[in-house]
C-alpha cells in the first residue's frame, strides 16, 4: 500500500504541475492536525500481532478519521474518509483484511499464499468461508512493478489524496483584504470591513462566507 500510495503521490504532483499548480500553493494549504494524521499512518504499519496490534490498528484510524473529520472542505477528503470507513469496516467484522486468492495471483505475490495461511496480524488475512463483507476486503490485484493486492476503500482514499495534492496545487490561498482597501472600494467602513475580512480569514481557502449584516 505504501508504494501505490507514494506513486499517487507522485502522478498527483505531475498533473497538478501540468495544470499550472505551484507546489507552494500546496505548502500553503491550510491543513488542520496534521500531526495527528502521521501518527495514524505510522501505526499502521507497526509490526505488532494479537490484542496490542488490534487496538494499536483501530487507534491509527480514530486518528485518520479525525483528521478527514476536520478537514472535510478541503478537495478529496470526504472521498479519503469513505475510503477509510469502508476498509475499517471489513476489518472490524472479519478481524483482519481478507486478501482473496485470485488477487494474490494478479499481482504477481503467489509465493506469499502459504505465509498470509499462517500469519498472525491484525491488518491481513487469507480470506476463508466464514468471512463477511469479502467485496470490501483486497480482491483487486495489481501486477509489476506495483505488485500489490488492494480493496475499493484503497482506491477511493488514493484518489481522494491525488486529488487533494492536485486540486491544492492549483488553487490559490485566499488572503483577507485589508479594512482600508476593502472599504475604498466597496464602501464600507473601515469598522465594518474589519469582520468580514477577519470571517474570510478563518474560513479557509476553501470556504466562502457571507458576512453577517448589523
Amino acid at each position: 500500500m505504501l508504494r501505490l500510495l507514494l506513486i499517487s503521490l507522485v502522478a498527483a504532483i505531475a498533473l497538478g504541475l501540468l495544470a499550472g499548480g505551484r507546489l507552494t500553493n500546496l505548502g500553503e494549504t491550510r491543513f488542520r492536525l496534521g500531526w495527528v494524521g502521521l501518527a495514524g499512518v505510522v501505526l499502521q504499519f507497526l509490526p505488532l500481532k494479537g490484542n496490542l496490534g488490534n487496538l494499536v490498528l483501530t487507534l491509527s484510524f480514530l486518528c485518520l478519521f479525525v483528521v478527514c473529520g476536520v478537514n472535510w472542505r478541503l478537495p478529496g477528503f470526504v472521498l479519503i474518509l469513505v475510503g477509510l470507513w469502508m476498509n475499517f469496516v471489513v476489518i472490524t467484522v472479519n478481524q483482519g483484511m481478507p486478501i482473496t486468492r485470485g488477487a494474490i495471483v494478479a499481482s504477481g505475490q503467489a509465493d506469499t499464499i502459504s505465509e498470509l495461511k499462517t500469519l498472525d496480524s491484525p491488518k491481513h488475512h487469507l480470506k476463508v468461508s466464514d468471512d463477511q463483507l469479502v467485496f470490501l476486503g483486497d480482491i483487486i490485484g495489481i501486477g509489476p512493478p506495483i505488485r500489490q493486492a488492494v480493496s475499493i476503500g484503497d482506491l477511493a482514499a488514493l484518489v481522494g489524496v491525488a486529488w487533494f495534492v492536485a486540486l491544492a496545487m492549483r488553487r490559490q490561498p485566499r488572503r483577507a483584504l485589508q479594512p482600508s482597501a476593502e472599504s475604498a472600494t466597496s464602501g464600507i467602513r473601515p469598522d465594518e470591513a474589519r469582520p468580514q475580512a477577519d470571517v474570510i480569514a478563518a474560513g479557509g481557502p476553501w470556504v466562502v462566507t457571507a458576512a453577517e449584516g448589523p
